[in-house]
């Protein structure tokens, strides 16, 4: 309990003033304890999660470039239920089985792109994929067509560098700020929005036969890229970008599979922006070349 003075203040008929003091009780309460759902029903919520747990066995391929000749296989016994993914089991075989496991991860939600790998030879997001849908066992693999550097980190350079090789920016022209804003119609955004949701994850170049056989290729990704500024009204650089996607390791490298677009994450269809890049591929073929050579050719 604390103590406060009250102060009165009082005029007497003489005109002075005259203070009194009286004491103030104050009682301060401890905060109430913050319970969420009440004890008992969170008890029960955990009692009940931990009966619906199963076990699944996981295979990881394992492999260490220090000790390993060669990748190895270790199996993993995961506790899950209806909404643990395989990225939460990595977590729980690192945490618990085997604390040197290396695997690559962010953000959790599918947007970073990190967390890419093979699943029963599919490749996937180990985000997006969950245990549920594999009762039967799953088998945990790097990335396919990447030098693997350790378990299932994979060695990205040729696939950044193959992003970097076509300018995937807005490359303007001599417009200046007082000419206004560079307007962009939503037909025109259009052209190009399905193609600009690519994260980075290299499930295309997993999936391509042809990156497979060929490492060179610039790849689905990359020509995806290539297309998608090329289609962009704003920019000025399709001249820059088209020697890539002509040169012997761009777009006619591509077979049209099609497999690229059914394992993308986010629906970009690189398979579809590959084919259009053949078609403007053609059309500098046509233009650069003379007609009497065309003819000749016929």
């Amino acid at each position: 309990m604390n103590f406060l003075k009250h102060t009165l203040a009082f005029r007497d008929a003489d005109g002075t003033t005259r203070l009194e003091y009286s004491d103030v009780k104050i009682t301060t309460l401890p905060p109430a304890k913050r319970v969420y759902g009440g004890e008992a029903e969170a008890a029960d919520k955990k009692e009940k999660a931990n009966a619906e747990m199963k076990n699944l066995k996981v295979e990881v391929v394992r492999y260490n470039p220090e000790t390993d000749t060669a990748p190895h296989s270790a199996f993993y016994e995961v506790p899950y239920d209806e909404t643990t993914s395989l990225l939460d089991a990595l977590g729980y075989i690192k945490d618990n089985l085997s604390p040197d496991l290396s695997y690559r991860w962010s953000c959790r939600m599918a947007i970073c792109g990190s967390c890419g790998m093979m699943v029963n030879n599919v490749p996937k997001l180990a985000c997006k994929t969950f245990l549920r849908d594999y009762t039967n066992g799953m088998k945990v693999e790097a990335l396919a067509n990447f030098p693997i550097e350790r378990d299932l980190v994979v060695d990205m350079t040729h696939f950044i560098e193959s992003l970097e090789a076509i300018k995937p920016y807005i490359i303007g022209n001599s417009r200046t700020p007082d000419q206004g804003p560079n307007v962009q119609t939503p037909a025109q955004m259009a052209k190009y929005h399905q193609f600009s949701g690519c994260i980075n994850c290299g499930l295309c170049y997993a999936a391509c036969p042809q990156f497979g056989l060929n490492p060179e290729f610039i790849g689905p990704a990359a020509i995806t890229l290539a297309h998608r500024y090329n289609e962009d009204s704003r920019d000025h650089g399709k001249k820059e970008r088209m020697a890539q996607l002509n040169s012997p390791n761009g777009v006619w490298t591509c077979t049209f599979v099609g497999y690229c677009s059914e394992v993308c994450p986010k629906h970009v269809d690189p398979a579809a922006a590959i084919q259009q890049g053949k078609v403007e591929s053609s059309k500098d073929f046509l233009i650069a070349t003379p007609e009497t050579t065309l003819r000749s050719a016929t």
